[in-house]
């Protein structure tokens, strides 16, 4: 693996390390996920039964992600996560700390205050597509009276139906509004009173601990399963895409190499000889980027192939290589400066055609698919914009010569 793609997903591999020790160790990662001021915090605290995360009346109180222990299941113990909330203005940061906790955690707490939004629902479906379970929480029940309740819950269960079991969508009030009530003083005046009311989280509580109970262990491995399958995507594409890059450099420094050699040599067969290495050189060099090393022969072979078919779809090009290098052996080079540029232009097209062709057939394994090399040359060739290329491997060419001139 190239150094930089290993710096780059070092953060990755340290929580994959983290996962595996948490794994052995049988703790389990609660995170909770919601809106500014849904009442996550609230909801741990009330499960927690002690004010372990700082709230507020103010919006975005939680900045970092937190971690505070709950309870012990089996030689390990459960731990509740707090994360920022999801809409916080100029708070991508926050955010973004909020969906990777989400998507590092065994089990999500998704707190909603009503209806799904728009966005709450996208992110709920983001997080069940990464099959960590999800308990969805409808927080500030307080707020709603029993019919009221009880539509929105209908709701909430409609649309969540295809990410979240039903059984697992309840209902909590972490910090319920004070309590009015009227006590009638010794004088017999009424005096109103303001009362504070316990949270009310025993559902939130109860189908947590049964859910951690039959399946703590589990979600844990399939967590870093998941996670370790999904680092392994991003190595395979962050691989795939440092190739592509650094071939199509390589195939570029070839293209020009080439071209320059046809422009500088006005003897069709010394012509043909440059050809010949600049490309079978050039596709072991790509064989080696890909870790599939072609030897020489193997290349030529590659680049036979490669060529027939290029011969069959575009056969007039190269009849202007051949005519190009007649004109130079029949004039005794008195037209190579008439078209020296020319046909190291053409000679550089062909060895880019040649270069790209080979690059998707080695990024496939060393395979053509199922339609055979005709049609990958055919695919590549279509989707170059030949005239552009044409001028600019001429620009190219150009400025080579008058460099070494």
């Amino acid at each position: 693996m190239p150094e930089s793609v290993r710096l780059d997903l070092a953060s990755d591999y340290a929580q994959l390390e983290s996962m595996l020790d948490k794994l052995n160790e049988g703790h389990i990662h609660v995170a909770v996920l919601g809106r500014v001021g849904v009442g996550k915090s609230s909801l741990l605290n009330a499960l927690l039964g002690a004010e372990k995360f700082a709230v507020s009346p103010l919006h975005g109180e939680t900045r970092e992600t937190e971690m505070a222990g709950w309870r012990e299941l089996g030689e390990g113990g459960v731990y509740f996560i707090d994360t920022p909330g999801l809409d916080e203005v100029d708070g991508e940061s926050r955010e973004k700390l909020a969906r990777d906790a989400a998507a590092r955690a065994d089990l999500v707490l998704f707190v909603v205050d009503a209806d799904l939004t728009a966005g709450e629902f996208e992110m709920l479906r983001s997080v069940a597509d990464r099959h960590t379970p999800v308990l969805l929480v409808l927080n500030k029940a307080d707020r709603y009276t029993d019919a009221e309740r009880g539509a929105l819950l209908g709701s909430i269960r409609e649309r969540a139906v295809a990410h979240v079991r039903t059984e697992d969508i309840v209902v909590a009030a972490a910090d319920p509004a004070p309590e009015r009530i009227l006590r009638v003083g010794a004088d017999g005046v009424e005096h109103e009173e303001m009362r504070p009311r316990e949270p009310q989280v025993e559902a939130v509580r109860d189908r947590l601990w049964i859910i951690l109970e039959a399946e703590g262990k589990s979600l844990a491995a399939l967590n870093a399963s998941v996670f370790a399958g999904d680092l392994s995507d991003e190595i395979a594409a962050r691989l795939i895409e440092t190739r592509r890059s650094l071939g199509e450099k390589v195939i570029r420094t070839y293209s020009v190499a080439k071209g320059v050699a046809v422009a500088l040599n006005p003897v069709p067969v010394a012509d043909l000889f440059a050809v010949a290495m600049i490309d079978v050189s050039l596709v072991i060099h790509l064989s080696r980027i890909y870790g599939l090393p072609l030897g020489r022969a193997e290349a030529g072979s590659l680049i036979g192939t490669i060529a027939t078919q290029m011969v069959a779809i575009m056969g007039t090009v190269w009849a202007i290589h051949v005519v190009s290098s007649a004109l130079k052996l029949g004039t005794g080079g008195l037209s190579v400066a008439v078209t020296a540029g020319a046909q190291g232009a053409v000679a550089y097209y062909s060895t880019y055609v040649v270069g790209r062709v080979a690059q998707q057939y080695l990024a496939q394994g060393m395979a053509w698919g199922p339609d055979g090399p005709k049609a990958v040359v055919r695919s590549i060739l279509d989707g170059i914009d030949r005239e552009s290329l044409l001028g600019q491997a001429g620009d190219e060419i150009r400025a080579r010569l008058r460099s070494k001139a």
